[in-house]
C-alpha cells in the first residue's frame, strides 16, 4: 500500500513538468563549452555539439517537437551537416527526435542494449506512461558493445559503455582534444538522479560509473550532465559522495530485509535535501527507486 502512494507521488511530481508541455514556449540555450564543443539546453537531456569542417556531431536530440528549434540553434554555430547523432541511452527525452534527424540523412549511433530497447514499446511504471518503439529513421544504424571511437573535427571521440547504470545501455562520451565529457543520465547535476532500476539500472551503477569519470579526468575537465548546468571534476565528486554515502544506508537495510516503509522513516537522505531534494525527483521517490533496485522488487 505504501509503495502505491509513493508512486502516486512520482506521478504528480514527476510526470507532470516532463510530459505536460507547451514546447512552443520553450527556448534553446546553446552555450560554448570549449573549442568546438558547445552544450543546447532545452527540454530533455542536455545535448553535445561538436562541430568542425567534417561534420556537426551530436549527442543526444531531446523531444521531437522540439527539432526545428534543435536544427536552428546548430546551424548558428555551424553551416556543416548533422552527419551523426550518438544517443547516450534509449529515453525519450534523449532520443524522440532521432527519426528527424536520421531523415536530415544523420546516422544513429548507440550502444547495443539501447537500440534494443528502442526498438519496442516500454511500460515505464515511476510514469505509468508507455514509451513507444523508435521509429525505422531513428533506430541505431551502428551500435557497440564496449566503446567506439570517431575521428572527426579534428577531435578524437570515444563512447564507452557504463553497465548496469543509469540503464542497461549507457555510455559516457569523451571529447579527448577539448577535454569535455558529456554523461548523460549517468550524472544529473544538483540533484537525485532517476534510477531506472526497471529497465537495467541501479544506484551502485551509477557511482561505478561516475568513479569511471573521475579516473579518467583532472580539474580541468568540463562535463556535460544529462540534466543541470554545465558542470566539472570536483561537482561530479560531491554527486558521487553523495550517492555513495546513501547507498551505504540503503545496502545493510536491504540485505536484512527491511520493508520500504520502514527504509523511509529512517530518512536516509535527510542531511541532503536541502540541497539534493529541490530538483523533480522527490527524496522519498529517489529512495523507492533506489530501494527497489536493490531488493529486485516493488515493496507492498
Amino acid at each position: 500500500m505504501f509503495s502505491r502512494i509513493l508512486i502516486f507521488f512520482s506521478i504528480f511530481f514527476f510526470s507532470a513538468p516532463l510530459f505536460a508541455q507547451d514546447y512552443d514556449k520553450i527556448q534553446i540555450e546553446t552555450t560554448l563549452v570549449r573549442d568546438n564543443i558547445y552544450m543546447l539546453k532545452g527540454s530533455g537531456g542536455n545535448i553535445g555539439v561538436c562541430t568542425g569542417e567534417d561534420c556537426v556531431f551530436l549527442v543526444d536530440d531531446q523531444f521531437a517537437p522540439l527539432h526545428k528549434k534543435i536544427v536552428k540553434a546548430v546551424q548558428k554555430i555551424s553551416s556543416e551537416k548533422i552527419r551523426f547523432v550518438i544517443n547516450t541511452h534509449w529515453h525519450y527525452d534523449h532520443t524522440q527526435g532521432n527519426e528527424l534527424m536520421g531523415k536530415l540523412g544523420a546516422v544513429i549511433v548507440a550502444h547495443e542494449n539501447a537500440r534494443s530497447m528502442m526498438s519496442g514499446s516500454h511500460f515505464m511504471k515511476y510514469f505509468k506512461r508507455h514509451a513507444a518503439a523508435v521509429g525505422a529513421d531513428g533506430l541505431p544504424v551502428i551500435t557497440f558493445t564496449e566503446g567506439i571511437t570517431f575521428h572527426l573535427n579534428k577531435e578524437t571521440i570515444k563512447a564507452l559503455h557504463q553497465p548496469g547504470a543509469h540503464t542497461s545501455g549507457d555510455c559516457v562520451i569523451f571529447f579527448e582534444k577539448a577535454n569535455v565529457v558529456h554523461m548523460g543520465d549517468l550524472y544529473f547535476n544538483g540533484f537525485y538522479p532517476f534510477i531506472d532500476t526497471q529497465y537495467g539500472g541501479s544506484l551502485a551503477g551509477v557511482i561505478q560509473a561516475a568513479d569511471e569519470v573521475l579516473s579518467k579526468i583532472n580539474d580541468e575537465t568540463l562535463i556535460i550532465p544529462g540534466h543541470g548546468s554545465l558542470s566539472n571534476k570536483k561537482e561530479l565528486q560531491a554527486y558521487r559522495d553523495v550517492l555513495q554515502d546513501i547507498y551505504s544506508k540503503l545496502k545493510p537495510m536491504a540485505d536484512a530485509g527491511k520493508t520500504l516503509l520502514e527504509v523511509v522513516e529512517t530518512k536516509p537522505t535527510a542531511s541532503y535535501d536541502e540541497t539534493w531534494g529541490k530538483g523533480f525527483l522527490k527524496p522519498d521517490i529517489f529512495v523507492q527507486i533506489a530501494y527497489e533496485g536493490m531488493t529486485g522488487k516493488a515493496q507492498e
